[in-house]
């Protein structure tokens, strides 16, 4: 019994602690809930040094963007979308989904999302990109694996055909790489979601789980990482790394239905098309869980 109420002090002060630390942000629209529990998950570099002004916007790009959806039911979905996705962003117009988050940071982003999916996202969760390579290194290294020999310039990613495990600044770079690869986006939107199930992997390994001093460099990492929405505390992105994880365990990591991967633009260059109905179709059958996701390779 003393031992059971020693580890439950424990983690109630742990939580305490990391809760204390997080940085909130108003980002939640209020629009009426959708069921089921959606999360919003983007990495911006608004704290990879750059110019920042007093909104937290001017010169801070959101290049990661992904719904994390757990069904009433309690199946999950992890969904990536491309930051060049046409997207009608409120009060603007037709831009690149990322474009959100420039003009209007969490609050605009959230709302954009939730226009383009018909999800009400419940916890918007923002992670620094230097938050990336301080919470692999709190817990060793990540295994992570590519499919060629990679020497990217202008992300850093350096790597040979096959699995690694690979400490923090290599799984930065392997998150943000997209210039090597003929996909694009869509190559990257793959190699971040093998990133989060493996740092979900080894987030809840005996090897962390069972050592107070690796909990302690997670939740210091994690924290000083994170962004979260008003009421969004520590306990939330737990529950968001556990769904996350089982839904990369069960492979149900659908991908959006895409028109045209190079359309051209009027202002924005090359950007992905998709079809209203066909994503309104895709959304609703991630909402009631039968949404089909990809088969073996």
């Amino acid at each position: 019994m003393l031992v059971l109420v020693l580890a439950l002090g424990w983690g109630v002060g742990l939580g305490a602690w990391s809760n204390s630390r997080i940085e909130h942000v108003d980002a939640l629209s209020g629009a009426e809930d959708t069921s089921g529990t959606t999360y919003l998950i983007a990495g911006s570099d608004r704290r990879d040094g750059g110019a920042v002004s007093q909104d937290g916007t001017e010169g801070a790009r959101a290049d990661t963007m992904m719904l994390l959806h757990r069904t009433p039911s309690g199946k999950s979905y992890l969904i990536s979308l491309p930051r060049d996705t046409l997207v009608d962003i409120p009060g603007y117009g037709k831009y690149k989904l990322n474009a959100a988050f420039s003009f209007g940071g969490a609050e605009l982003l959230v709302k954009t999302v939730e226009e383009f999916s018909g999800l009400t996202v419940d916890h918007y969760v923002e992670i620094g990109f230097d938050g990336v390579s301080e919470v692999v290194d709190s817990v060793g290294t990540v295994n992570l694996c590519i499919d060629q020999d990679v020497d990217d310039k202008k992300s850093g990613l350096k790597m040979t055909e096959g699995c690694h495990d690979v400490a923090g600044e290599q799984a930065l770079a392997f998150v943000r790489a997209r210039y090597f690869d003929p996909t694009a986006d869509i190559g990257r939107q793959q190699r971040q979601q093998q990133f989060v199930g493996a740092l979900m992997d080894r987030a809840t390994s005996p090897s962390v789980l069972l050592n107070p001093f690796a909990q302690v460099r997670l939740a210091g990492a994690g924290s000083d990482a994170l962004m979260t929405s008003d009421g969004t505390g520590i306990v939330d992105v737990g529950r968001m790394a556990l769904t996350a994880r089982s839904a990369m365990k069960d492979g149900s990591t659908p991908v959006i239905p895409i028109e045209n991967p190079e359309f051209m633009t009027k202002h924005s260059g090359v950007a992905i098309l998709t079809d209203d109905d066909d994503i309104a179709a895709f959304f609703a059958s991630v909402e009631d869980g039968t949404a089909e996701v990809p088969g073996p390779k």
